[in-house]
């Protein structure tokens, strides 16, 4: 198991009873928004750069608020297996779903992302934490879930952009389940450290692919990608790796299957987009899978 540093004994306010569901409503809504907001920046901002520019401001802001509040720096060995994390996570899952935005549809990308809950559930079967038949069933109907949601969209997209998917989603998953058996700092240093080392890397894939802005970025592509920096980042990505060290693998996933009816949602408001019968089947479908999950987590 990870080692992480012993903290005091929590408030009943920062209780994990407590913390655990504002993380998942966290992820659930937040995260769900953020594929309208990867699609907005991408309009001037290439992919693996806004993640580079995204990830380090998000990381460096929350390291030195943690280092003032007087949290222990990562120690070398952190540092590493938070390098090795973030990479998986930011640099090859966040940084090819940005990617696979360009030319895949947004259903495509729903379903692939949804995919992580199954594929962490396999990963997590390498350290004897396979999920019971409760996470099992929850899994599964979410998944078929999503499909549902997609049933009959526009499921097309370049094979590169198919492949990214598939390789995000790898590399999530595996990073995800590998992190928390590794010695780590404290949750909160923890997904700063893991976003200053994950844009490293997205820096470095940018650089070496060449991208830079081609014009002067728009007023809407900019809003979208400070959305992403303070929402995504400094809330959302604190929120999953508090999940990751507090709940487990299934529960910590469920909002792979959340986040696309949010997503959906999300475009109907934003982007007046309409709603079909299947949409709404997909989306109780989803809800009874998380419930599931939920109830399994409970019953441990």
């Amino acid at each position: 198991m990870n080692s992480i540093a012993e903290e005091a004994t929590p408030t009943p306010l920062l209780a994990p009873r407590v913390l655990v569901p504002l993380a998942l409503v966290s992820l659930y809504l937040i995260w769900g928004s953020t594929y309208l907001g990867i699609r907005i920046a991408l309009e001037s901002y290439p992919p693996f750069l806004m993640a580079a520019i995204r990830f380090p401001l998000a990381g460096g802001l929350m390291y030195a608020f943690l280092r003032w509040r007087g949290v222990a720096a990562p120690t070398p060995r952190q540092w590493f297996n938070c390098f090795v994390t973030g990479s998986l996570l930011l640099g090859m899952g966040n940084g090819l779903v940005c990617y696979a935005e360009q030319t895949v549809a947004s259903g495509i990308a729903a379903v692939a992302v949804a995919s992580v809950a199954l594929v962490m559930a396999m990963f997590a079967g390498i350290y004897g934490q396979w999920p019971n038949r409760m996470e099992w069933i929850g899994l599964i109907v979410g998944f078929a879930g999503v499909v549902v949601l997609n049933f009959g969209g526009e499921l097309r997209g370049s094979p590169a952009g198919a492949i990214a998917l598939v390789i995000a989603t790898l590399g999530w998953a595996f990073g995800s389940v590998w992190s928390k058996h590794q010695d780590m700092p404290q949750p909160m240093m923890s997904a700063a450290a893991q976003m200053l080392c994950g844009g490293a890397s997205l820096a470095l894939v940018a650089l070496v692919r060449g991208e830079h802005l081609a014009a002067w970025p728009t007023a809407r592509a900019t809003l979208a990608l400070l959305y992403l920096l303070v929402a995504g980042s400094l809330l959302g990505f604190s929120a999953y790796i508090y999940l990751l060290h507090h709940t487990r693998p299934a529960l910590a996933s469920s909002y792979a299957y959340v986040n696309p009816p949010v997503a959906v949602l999300v475009g109907v408001w934003i982007a007046g987009e309409t709603v079909t019968t299947l949409d709404i089947v997909g989306m109780i479908v989803i809800l009874a899978s998380v419930a599931a999950i939920t109830l399994a987590k409970a019953k441990r």
